[in-house]
């Protein structure tokens, strides 16, 4: 069969399947791991050259290293790096010691185990990270978990590539531990040279190359970049993926980073594709029916042991219960670079074909269920209650500084979440001397709120526990302004469990979330997607000149149809010039002189507009500014006046105002 006819029958099958299978709510990367399992050897056979496949797919994740590089410049690891090594040390070590200890506990050679740990440790940024952006929980705590995680991953796998061609030579061989280090040491080298080379040189090709203004030069510049630099590295022993991670980190650190993502994304998309559909050809449907018995374990490995380890992980770092559980869950499955992993100690000798390919079936399901129980975990709270004991003990210390620190609080104000709009309320709230008290599962937000002396306390809020110690029975209001939708409607339930009187108010995301919070009967409810859009609304109408009372009346059809509010509309008015039907007019103002023709009467005695086609706005009479009844009131020498009127109208009222103006030109 001619290859561009296989293309084309996997591209055919992999949009039937994946439009199927989005009806269902399955990720696209689904999809295509089933497209790849239907037309691949082990299903049926409609693609054969699988080699030229893999070869498709080893472009697939050049790109997708390069661009997962765009994203982590110096200076994001730089800020990033205590936020995520912890969590990510914590999962990715626990795991693949774990899985070697099992291993070799069950007879495997220690160096195809340590192999199998670092296949176990990895989780697919790919499929997690777009699950998570379908529900909007990066920016939840699990999300938060999850991803710092992911990128520690990510940087791992750089070492673990290096180390699996050390494996096929032994552990006991010191010579082993020398080429290890030999190894390491020339990647650090490359490393710095590629970094300190190309700090100068990239920006300045850029440069040149944006002068030229050609997008189909850019991008092959991009391309060659990307590929020319991942070659560069394969030259010294080093793998394509680091060159082109590496590449991309080059980049990020010039103003070209966003036009490069954006230019290279269609490449990857296609290319990662195609990956994808290659790592489902491997699935073997025979072995799944010959061996069900050890793809279920491998498979209850990756489900329950790989996601039991990760929710540990999150729970010792202090996340609440439910973070930790929904962390655990999202990060329970088979990673694409672990497959990566396994073909690299396969051609090196470290690991058996037949003993890969039960894994490959079980990391493969795992790939399949992980968006289903990712979008059923939050409602299975077996899990969370279970974390609840070894929770309690973690906080004691936080929970016992709360209750010490807010003895006797009352009349305070209670803020859950400590975010952007919770430190803004937290800084008002303080400049009018009104006690506060803010709870936080977000360590580095505590952090912050530590450095600017602002009472916030880690603290799980939906917990009766941390709300009796910020006695929120006595507070004189709760306001619960946190990202993740269930835990601010738990932390609701929970103050409903409660009994309290204290008048809460909520900030929610989405309108969509609205009516999940009213049942609890808060006393305020504010939506930033309405807030947001109705910002946007009065700005606009205000740019394109629309009157006042029109405005408002848009907004309050707005409102009505979506959440009444509070707020009044207070859009700033424009500026003259920027008044289309106004820009011939001008504002000037005129001393009034002694002897002048205007000099004791009124500019109605005078009939001065109607004469002259200039309008008296306001006067200044020493330090008072008159602007009421103008046009009957007396002018006096020294009055400085304010006009407006066109340019050749302000030229002659000024006649009537300075005797000595006669003659004269404006400037």
């Amino acid at each position: 069969m001619h290859f561009l006819e296989e293309i084309t029958i996997i591209a055919t099958v992999s949009v039937l399947v994946t439009v199927v299978l989005g009806r269902f709510k399955l990720p696209v990367v689904a999809g295509l791991v089933l497209s790849g399992a239907l037309v691949g050897p082990h299903g049926f056979s409609l693609a054969s050259d699988i080699e030229a496949i893999e070869v498709i797919a080893e472009v697939g994740v050049v790109f997708l290293l390069f661009t997962i590089g765009l994203e982590f410049s110096l200076k994001r690891l730089k800020n990033i790096f205590k936020q995520v090594a912890l969590g990510g040390l914590l999962q990715v070590g626990a795991t693949a010691l774990v899985t070697t200890g099992v291993a070799v506990w069950l007879g495997v050679p220690t160096e195809e185990a340590i192999v199998y740990g670092f296949v176990f440790a990895l989780s697919s940024t790919a499929l997690v990270l777009r699950t998570l952006n379908e529900r909007n929980e990066l920016d939840a705590p699990h999300g938060r978990f999850i991803v710092g995680t992911l990128i520690f991953q990510d940087l791992c796998i750089v070492p673990m590539v290096l180390i699996i061609p050390i494996l096929s030579q032994g552990l006991d061989n010191p010579d082993s531990w020398k080429q290890l280090g030999v190894a390491m040491g020339k990647a650090v080298v490359v490393v710095i040279a590629l970094l300190v080379v190309s700090r100068k040189l990239v920006p300045f090709v850029f440069r040149v190359v944006a002068a030229r203004r050609s997008n189909e030069v850019f991008i092959l510049t991009v391309l060659c970049l990307c590929i020319g630099t991942a070659y560069l590295t394969s030259l010294t022993g080093l793998s394509l993926a680091l060159g082109a991670f590496l590449a991309g980190m080059i980049v990020a650190d010039t103003d070209f980073r966003h036009r490069a993502m954006g230019d290279i994304l269609p490449l990857r998309d296609v290319f990662v594709s195609f990956f994808f559909v290659s790592i489902g050809m491997f699935f073997d449907f025979g072995l799944m029916l010959e061996k069900p018995l050890l793809t279920g374990l491998l498979l209850l490995a990756f489900l329950f042991g790989k996601g039991l380890i990760a929710t540990i992980s999150a729970t010792l770092m202090r996340f609440p219960p439910r973070a930790a559980w929904l962390a655990g869950v999202g990060l329970a499955q088979f990673g694409e670079f672990s497959f990566i992993l396994l073909q690299v100690a396969g051609k090196e000798g470290v690991v058996d074909p037949t003993t890969v390919a039960p894994i490959l079936n079980a990391g493969i399901i795992s790939m399949f269920l992980t968006p289903l129980m990712v979008y059923k975990a939050p409602h299975f709270t077996a899990g969370e209650r279970a974390l609840d004991p070894l929770a309690k003990l973690l906080r004691s210390r936080s929970a016992d500084e709360l209750e010490e620190r807010t003895v006797g609080h009352s009349d305070h104000v209670v803020i859950i979440g400590y975010g952007l709009s919770g430190q803004l309320l937290a800084a008002s709230l303080r400049s009018l001397s009104v006690e506060v008290i803010v709870l936080e599962m977000n360590a580095d937000n505590v952090a912050k709120g530590k450095d600017r002396d602002d009472p916030v306390y880690y603290a799980d809020a939906t917990s009766e526990e941390a709300l009796g110690h910020a006695h929120v029975e006595s507070a004189r209001a709760v306001v619960v302004m946190i990202n993740d939708h269930k835990a601010a409607e738990r932390v609701l339930a929970t103050i409903n469990r409660l009994s309290i009187k204290t008048p809460v108010y909520v900030r929610s995301q989405y309108v969509s979330e609205i009516e999940d919070f009213k049942k609890f009967n808060p006393a305020g409810l504010v939506a930033c997607e309405i807030e947001g859009g109705l910002e946007i609304l009065s700005k606009v109408l205000r740019q394109l000149e629309v009157p006042r009372n029109l405005i408002l009346r848009e907004i309050e059809i707005a409102r009505s149809q979506t959440m009444h509010s509070d707020r009044i509309f207070k859009e700033a008015p424009l500026p003259l010039d920027e008044h289309l039907g106004l820009k011939a007019l001008t504002v000037e103002s005129i001393l009034l002189e002694d002897g002048s023709r205007a000099e004791g009467k009124s500019p109605r005695e005078m009939d001065l507009a109607e004469k002259t086609g200039v309008l008296i706005i306001a006067i200044k009479r020493g330090d008072r500014l008159l602007l009421h009844r103008l046009s009957d009131s007396t002018l006096l020498s020294g009055d400085v006046v304010y006009c407006i009127g066109q340019m050749a109208d302000l030229v002659s009222v000024s006649e009537w105002l300075d005797p000595n103006f006669k003659g004269k030109r404006t400037a």
